[in-house]
């Protein structure tokens, strides 16, 4: 997906602002590491490839740890820019601050958790929310198709899901099951959604979630659901994320950039040129651009960066 991102954007690149120079014409140059969600690394290496278009001595490198994974090291000033999937909680705040990590928050894109169902999969269409509950909830002994609605066939339900580091199982589980990490255990979890697009593809009563852009880009081995918010089923889609109405699976996406990082030019350049392209890189790599809204507020943030961080 990523080498799609760079191909579709080569015009971008071509047609960049003058992130090549450093103030005065300079060439760029050093490495600049991120890591973290695995939802937002395919965002993140689509901006890494397209910036080291122009600026060949710079090495990104882009790293999957999970959200919460991407913030230990980020917290422990390991990292130069953090991944996620969710906003940095307090606890995690906390531990920046007593390392004297200060940071800044971007959102570059929005996202929709989908949960798929195999391809053999030819019962279930759409679930509420409600019925999500009594399969994911903590204690839950749901382990067949007809206990979650009894015109659904007699066929094991097998599940997989996003491991307890990433902010896809925080998102998840504060959605569905009203409180952040709450969420049965005898599942199959991985930090690699990959792995959940393997197990639900291969199993007829296999159910998982991940991001939308995972169920776009493996559109050809699973069945994505309808969800039932409260106002009728709804598929999760880009228009869908965008305008709300997909309801309650959808989220932001953000890039934490470590600001002491953001004093070396490099960074600062490649930061720049990520939140500067967020709308074309977003639609290339299969993410949902952000809303006018949202759009104003990254702009705004992005002028308040440049004068913190001006010579």
């Amino acid at each position: 997906m990523a080498l799609t991102a760079a191909v579709m954007l080569a015009a971008v690149a071509c047609g960049g602002a003058d992130a090549g120079s450093g103030g005065g014409g300079d060439k760029l140059a050093g490495t600049i590491k991120v890591d973290g969600s695995s939802t937002v690394a395919p965002l993140s290496t689509a901006a890494a490839q397209l910036f080291q278009q122009e600026n060949p001595g710079v090495k990104v490198t882009v790293g999957t740890s999970g959200t919460g994974g991407g913030f230990e090291k980020f917290c422990a000033g390991e990292t130069d820019v953090s991944d996620a999937s969710r906003p940095i909680k307090d606890e995690e705040k906390a531990i920046c601050a007593r390392n004297g990590i200060k940071y800044e928050e971007f959102q570059v894109a929005n996202d929709g958790l989908s949960v798929v169902v195999s391809k053999d999969n030819d019962f279930a269409e759409c679930l509420t929310v409600e019925q999500l509950r009594k399969i994911w909830e903590p204690g839950s002994k749901v382990d067949n198709w007809n206990q979650v609605d009894p015109a659904f066939p007699d066929v094991e339900l097998e599940l997989f899901g996003a491991g307890t580091d990433s902010g896809t199982f925080d998102y998840f589980t504060q959605a569905i099951n009203g409180e952040e990490g709450k969420s049965r255990t005898d599942y199959s979890p991985s930090e690699d959604d990959n792995v959940t697009v393997q197990g639900v593809s291969g199993s007829k009563g296999g159910m998982g979630y991940f991001g939308l852009s995972y169920y776009e880009e493996n559109k050809d081995k699973l069945k994505v659901l309808k969800i039932d918010g409260g106002g009728g089923c709804v598929e999760p889609t880009q228009t869908t994320v965008q305008d709300g109405t997909y309801k309650p699976l959808s989220r932001p996406l953000f890039i934490y950039p470590n600001a002491a990082a953001l004093d070396r030019k490099e960074v600062e350049a490649f930061v720049e040129y990520y939140v500067e392209h967020n709308a074309d890189i977003a639609k290339a790599a299969q993410f949902v651009p952000l809303n006018s809204q949202q759009e104003a507020e990254l702009e705004k943030d992005l002028e308040t960066l440049r004068k913190r961080h001006a010579p």
